[in-house]
């Protein structure tokens, strides 16, 4: 019988390497995002004008902080809910 391809599905070469993607870590979750303070400056004077992105709004938001879709609405998900436990 023809060699079997190894743990996972992987070829012989690339079995045991680590993944050098920071964005997807072996255990399956993201890594937490650390914002830059003009990030964090941006996306909070965003959650003062409106509590809620759009979805073009969101895309907008993301394009132009370098940052993912997911990362903006977690962000405001987060937000909304430390403004929900101050009140």
């Amino acid at each position: 019988s023809p060699p079997s391809p190894g743990a996972a599905g992987q070829p012989p070469e690339e079995r045991g390497q680590e993944c050098s993607c920071p964005e997807e870590p072996r255990g399956g979750r993201r890594l937490r995002t650390a914002f830059s303070a003009e990030q964090i400056s941006t996306l909070e004077s965003s959650f003062q004008r409106h509590r809620y992105l759009g979805a073009a709004e969101r895309r907008k938001l993301a394009g132009r902080m370098r940052l993912s879709e997911v990362q903006i609405k977690t962000w405001f998900q987060n937000r909304r809910m430390k403004l929900k436990r101050q009140l």
